[in-house]
Order: C-alpha cells, then structure tokens, then sequence
C-alpha cells in the first residue's frame, strides 16, 4: 500500500472518495489497523478514557501523548499518524508551538488541536513552521465541563452557521484538515461542501471526506453508555485485524456510517 500523506487526503477529497481514521496508541495496533488498510491513524488524547481510565480527557498530559507518539510511529506502516495537542496546549502560541514541536519529533505528521476562529493565529504560525495542522470543531472533549457534557453541537441554525464560519477562518489560518464531531449529518455535509480541505466526521453523518471513531469502540470494548455514532465491527469478525478491515471496508463504501449512527 502507498503511503498516506496530506496530499493523498487532497486527492480523496477532489476524487469524492472517503477515507477511514482509527485510532491507535501502539505499535503493535497501529500495525495491525494499517495492515488493515487504515488510511490515519489518531493517537488521541482519548487514551485517558480508554487507556488511564479517566472520566475525560483533561488529565493526559504532552509527555503522555509524546510516549504513545513514539510507540505507534514504530508501528504506522503506509497510515498517515495524526497526533492530538492535549489540554491547554492551546493556551498560548508559544505552547502551541512547543508542544506541536516535542509531537512531530515523537512522530506526528499531522497535529490536532481543538477550539475555535479564536486559534487563527496560533494554526497561522504552526503552518508558517512546517506543522500540518488539523482543526477540531463541534463537541470539543476538552471543553466538555464548559458544554455541559458530551451533547450534540450545532443544532440551532446559529450555531450551525458559526461551526461553518470558524471552519473557514481556521483553514484561511493554514488548517489542513477539518475535524467535526457530534453535529448533525446536515452541519456535516454544510462543512465538507463549504470547504476546499479534507473534512473528518466522528458522529457528523455520512457525507464528509472521512470517517474516525476510537479503536476500543470498533472492537467493542466500551463501558458505559455506547455512543449512537459507534458501532461494533468486532461482532462479525474472527480477528481484531478482520474488525478492522470490516470497518476500513465500511467507510470506503459509505456504509458505515448508517442512518442509526446519525444526527
């Protein structure tokens, strides 16, 4: 398989064909989902739910996010690995900047970071360095006490159309890829048709560019309440890599997601 750049996320996009996201925290999963056909890999900041057993993703910290760099780098294969900014690495350009340096020698090749049109001038200086960035938007897990938690965004018209202006504004601002998370399957398909860049959807419905959903969900390993954007590929597959494959399969044909996983 060829290796996965920005350039080949481009291309998908103008070619209107979708591309699958996974996350992965290791070597060892990170081999087996690029194996798969895996086109991105996420080592996210969600390994302090599934991994540290935290109630969100606050705790984790840059030098938590740099080993599991490290470690699923060994094992990406021809995947592109995209790597969160943990909590407040946002605060300051300067630590945006710092942080985003320490990931990309740990292995990053794409960074992302949650917020708003407020990071403008933070993506524009990551860019003007060399650090693709991606730019998460909609339910945003590390403001999850502010939203009051873990709710659907954008549904009033005004929301939707603000999600849609700082969507703009950050890719102005030098954003690469586009992430949107937990807004209506209509928001979803406003953003990817608005938008020159790759969008990536997690519970965004069906039409954006690609589709990401956390590793432990896929192979339904999930406590609690299970997210109506998730689904267990695990069910009907005789190995971790063959759940995998069902999933890369799903997205590449438009499948996955389904109208139940939708808003």
């Amino acid at each position: 398989m060829k290796t996965v750049t920005l350039s080949t996320l481009q291309a998908f996009k103008r070619a209107g064909e979708t591309f699958s996201c996974l996350t992965a925290y290791d070597a060892s999963f990170a081999h087996a989902a690029s194996a798969a056909g895996i086109d991105v890999l996420l080592v996210g900041d969600s390994l302090g739910m599934v991994l540290q057993g935290h109630s969100s993703t606050l705790p984790v910290t840059i030098e938590d996010i740099c080993y599991h760099t490290r470690c699923a780098a060994r094992g990406k294969g021809h995947s592109l690995l995209m790597v969160d900014l943990p909590f407040m690495s946002n605060a300051t350009t300067e630590r945006m900047l710092e942080d985003s340096a320490a990931l990309m020698r740990a292995g990053a090749e794409l960074v992302k970071v949650e917020g708003e049109a407020w990071m403008a001038d933070g993506i524009r200086e990551m860019t003007r360095r060399g650090v693709p960035v991606c730019a998460h938007l909609g339910l945003t897990p590390q403001t999850v006490y502010q939203l009051g938690g873990y709710k659907v965004q954008g549904r009033e018209a005004a929301h939707a159309e603000q999600i849609i202006n700082d969507a703009k504004v950050l890719v102005e601002a030098g954003a690469s890829v586009i992430l949107l998370e937990c807004v209506p399957a209509s928001l979803g398909k406003a953003v990817t048709d608005a938008l020159d860049v790759p969008v990536i959807g997690i519970g965004a419905g069906p039409d954006t560019d690609g589709q990401i959903l956390v590793m432990h969900d896929v192979l339904g390993v999930t406590h609690g309440r299970t997210p109506r954007f998730v689904k267990n590929f695990m069910v009907d597959a005789d190995s971790i890599q063959e759940a995998f494959k069902h999933y890369h399969e799903a997205v590449k044909t438009r499948a996955f997601p389904a109208a139940e996983h939708c808003f």
